[in-house]
């Protein structure tokens, strides 16, 4: 039966050199106050110390990340500014280093004091595809060595490439080459999980654990699971205590019989849903919001791209969306009447109903279902997507992808490695040239000012994406303002130029490789570089 404690207490119960688990997304199952408590114990006493944490997605305030979208290639660690927003991991970091001292995550960017130790060498850094990281726990669970993935392979995490290492001083892989049936394969390697601490909604008297207000039903029973046949503790922070017998036994997301140690949270505020809303019922459930009519964009380059990107989607398509200008594709099929031709879904495990963007990235107003956050990625790398629309950071002549590592930020991939891996249609999407000035209107694109930053670059940064292990098949495209590519036969070729653009001065003259022009090259549609366009839902059909 589990223990009711402070989170005072619980930070008492982490010991030296400790592995730690989380779960969660944002701020959405983050314990914020057990967190807390241990931040304050170390400065006060020097421990717990050298912890080893381990997260399967960003747990924190991506506000601040944002500021690194439009990055610089000559900005310089020191020259990173301080962060403003501490919620969430980089709570442990408001300790200074020593707290944690190795840190696998499958996204880093929010977990921002963290963030800065690993930057400057002051732990040890590593990161895994976020399908991988949440599946890995229920591995550890059942007593197995390890995952074996196709995902992954040619990306940085590959040990033919970068093994997952994120800094200097970060030695070993994180995972091993191996061949079965003489195909290739990642293996991952499980280890044993001292702590997990995670969060809930409510317990019971015997420590049975309900999501209720939670907007995702993340990985959680894994990571409890992991750390209770590993002999490890498992510490759960709760909103609210309920008598045994009142939870609905399907409501129960984590056992009492894997729990160890409850902490009812004295501050509500510990307890946030997402890191924009401390509880938006329509997120989880309890309500179905009438959604009003989306307000249309702004006519600009950003809707450009999002317009031809939604282009690309056909009727009854199963569509997942990332962040940043691909978010917008889903207020594109709506300012067109064709939301309801396609489900959309997230990562996270929302199926159906409008994902959100940032601040509230991971939950869906008014889903169908939802799902747990491993069992999202079984789908996913069986190839259950239609078409996936992701960010275009950096990108080079092999047709890979970069958008883990921006300048000396390291970012991670989140689910990027995993949802490119099978997905059928992959479309890349962002502007040609960083901090370009354009003009958009009477059916055409007009440079006003050239913009500094080259994203198409001789060779990218970091590979979150392999163009050379594409699938059969399988259709890559990269869109942007000025053109639209795709990879053909290994070659990066532009097929579609924007009207307005010239080939030479306004594209290639830009590009740090020289790609193949189709021989059929074709104008980009003009309409979506007007005010009205109106043909989506006839092209969907078709």
């Amino acid at each position: 039966m589990a223990k009711f404690i402070t989170a005072q207490e619980a930070a008492e119960l982490i010991k030296d050199g400790d592995s730690i688990g989380v779960a969660g997304m944002g701020l959405a199952g983050f314990p914020e106050e057990v967190v807390c408590a241990i931040r304050d114990r170390y400065k006060e006493t020097g421990h717990p110390c050298n912890l080893d944490l381990h997260q399967g997605s960003a747990m924190g305030d991506h506000g601040y990340g944002n500021k690194f979208l439009t990055w610089d290639k000559q900005t310089r660690p020191e020259d990173m500014p301080e962060p403003e927003g501490v919620r969430g991991l980089s709570r442990l970091g408001e300790a200074g280093p020593g707290l944690v001292t190795k840190w696998t995550s499958a996204h880093m960017l929010s977990s921002h004091a963290l963030n800065k130790q690993a930057v400057a060498n002051q732990m040890q850094a590593w990161c895994l595809p976020q399908g991988i990281a949440v599946s890995l726990w229920r591995e550890i669970a059942a007593g197995r060595p390890g995952l074996f993935s196709k995902v992954g392979l040619g990306t940085f995490v590959d040990p033919r490439v970068e093994g997952g290492r994120m800094n200097e001083c970060t030695n070993d892989n994180v995972a091993d080459l191996i061949a079965i049936g003489g195909e290739e394969y990642l293996s991952y390697t499980s280890l044993p999980l001292n702590v997990a601490l995670l969060r809930g909604t409510i317990a019971d008297e015997n420590g049975n654990i309900s999501f209720a207000h939670e907007g995702l039903i993340n990985e959680g029973l894994g990571v409890a699971s992991a750390a209770h046949n590993s002999g490890g503790i498992v510490i759960v922070q709760v909103e609210y205590i309920t008598k045994n017998d009142t939870l609905p036994p399907k409501d129960v997301r984590i056992p009492g019989i894997l729990v160890d140690y409850v902490v009812e949270a004295t501050d509500p505020m510990a307890c946030w849903q997402t890191e924009g809303r401390y509880w938006e019922p329509a997120f989880s459930g309890q309500i179905r919001r009438p959604m009003k009519s989306i307000p249309p964009m702004k006519l600009s380059e950003r809707k450009v791209i999002a317009r031809r990107c939604a282009a690309e989607v056909g009727s009854g398509y199963v569509l997942n969306l990332g962040v940043g200008i691909s978010a917008d594709v889903g207020t594109i099929l709506a300012e067109e009447g064709c939301i309801d031709q396609v489900t959309m879904c997230c990562e996270s495990g929302m199926i159906g109903g409008v994902p959100c963007a940032l601040p509230n990235f991971g939950s869906s107003y008014n889903p169908e279902a939802v799902i747990e956050h491993s069992s999202t990625f079984d789908i996913i790398d069986g190839g259950g997507l239609d078409m996936t629309c992701l960010g275009l950071g950096e990108c080079d002549e092999e047709g890979n992808i970069n958008v883990s590592r921006l300048g000396p930020q390291m970012v991670g991939p989140g689910g990027f490695i995993d949802i490119t891996n099978a997905t059928p249609k992959v479309v890349f999407c962002g502007t040609f040239m960083g901090k370009a000035k354009m003009a958009v209107g009477d059916g055409k694109l007009t440079i006003v000012e050239e913009g500094k930053t080259v994203k198409f670059v001789k060779k990218v940064n970091q590979i979150t994406f392999a163009g050379k292990y594409i699938k059969p098949g399988q259709d890559v495209v990269y869109i942007t303002e000025r053109c639209v590519m795709r990879l053909i036969d290994g070659k990066m070729t532009i097929t579609e130029i924007a009207p307005g653009i010239d080939l030479q001065k306004d594209i290639l003259a830009h590009m740090d490789f020289e790609p193949a022009v189709a021989a059929d090259l074709k104008t980009m549609d003009p309409g979506i570089f007007s005010e009205t366009w109106g043909t989506l839902a006839e092209s969907m059909k078709a």
